[in-house]
């Protein structure tokens, strides 16, 4: 496993080191940039309000490039985990979205078509939505892929994080961070733990104005 994420951060460009200009969510804070219309893999637009189930709404930021999410030669990254994921939150009553801030890799594989590709090919399940100008991401202060944000049914902060504690190897998986949380929350309970350490690969940002 050491190996793995070890050839993983040398392909996959890690970044947990804090961001400036980027908030850093507080358990507790309301979902930000909630009505923001973003285009789903359907051609529909929708926003993360409109994706939230009863119970809540599970926020994933992604990709297609990120080995971290789409694994190599050394590592299943936890993209296989998705479909399995989006099932586990759907019968708990929260919704899932997957939301693609890459902005600057929109002509290198994280176009709109690339995602509508992926989506199909993968089986995802929910809504895999293009983040424009990375506003989203902002907002939410988002910086890898993965990056995992649960919200409750009041549409508060409850997790954020990791997926879970192994992303080379699905069978190896010892703490499932989000099914738990999700598990809790649609519980009306707390997540235990709140916040885990996210790891990926950076969010490919490009400059924009509308921080703030």
């Amino acid at each position: 496993m050491l190996f793995k994420v070890a050839s993983l951060l040398a392909i996959g460009a890690l970044a947990t080191m804090p961001h400036d200009p980027l908030p850093d969510l507080e358990i507790g804070t309301s979902l930000p940039a909630s009505d923001t219309r973003m285009k789903d893999v359907s051609g529909k637009e929708l926003s993360l309000k409109d994706a939230a189930g009863t119970n809540g709404l599970l926020v994933i930021f992604s990709c297609n490039t990120c080995p971290f999410v789409i694994g190599n030669e050394d590592s299943q990254g936890w993209e296989g985990r998705y479909p399995e994921l989006a099932a586990y939150t759907q019968r708990h009553g929260v919704g899932i979205i997957f939301v693609n801030s890459n902005t600057a890799k929109r002509e290198n594989g994280d176009g709109f078509a690339d995602m509508q590709a992926r989506y199909k090919e993968k089986k995802y399940a929910g809504h895999y939505v293009l983040d424009e100008g990375n506003k989203v991401a902002d907002a939410f202060g988002a910086r890898t892929t993965p990056h995992v944000f649960l919200f409750d049914k009041d549409l508060k902060l409850a997790y954020k994080g990791a997926i879970d504690d192994n992303v080379g190897d699905a069978s190896a998986v010892k703490e499932r961070y989000v099914e738990k949380a999700v598990a809790n929350v649609a519980a009306g309970k707390s997540a235990d733990p709140a916040v885990t350490r996210n790891i990926g690969c950076s969010i490919k940002r490009v400059a924009v104005e509308h921080k703030h």
